[in-house]
């Protein structure tokens, strides 16, 4: 089991930046992939990057490729996205998703098993 909360979300000017982060509970969080999610108005959940359970490799969508970096502290159970040169186009609710095991980087919602609520991000322009 592996329980998620999202936060660092809130306003931002277009060109600014934000880390949002995701706290999990659980002993075995350093088993878990670990993804980034987001949810536009109106349009469906999109994949933004992951990052695997082993050796820590990213993957990003191509729309947040070179502004946007993942990463994880094992030691604090907690998963980061560090967000620069911000866009009105980033604005969403941003999710942090867990994966078991997930050894690949995974882009689709359905292999994701535990969710967080969400936190918001607005770009204002």
């Amino acid at each position: 089991q592996l329980q998620l909360v999202e936060s660092g979300g809130g306003l931002v000017p277009a060109g600014g930046s934000l880390r949002l982060s995701c706290a999990a509970s659980g002993r075995t969080f350093s088993t878990y992939g670990m993804g980034w999610f987001r949810q536009p108005p109106g349009n469906e959940r999109e994949f933004v990057a992951a990052i695997n359970w082993s050796v820590g490799s990213t993957g990003y969508a191509n729309s947040v490729k070179g502004r946007f970096t993942i990463s994880r502290d094992n030691a604090k159970n907690t998963v980061y996205l560090q967000m620069n040169s911000l866009k009105p186009e980033d604005t969403a609710v941003y999710y942090c998703a867990g994966a078991e095991k997930m050894s690949e980087i995974v882009t689709s919602t359905i292999h994701y098993n535990y969710w967080g609520q969400g936190t918001q991000v607005t770009v204002s322009s």
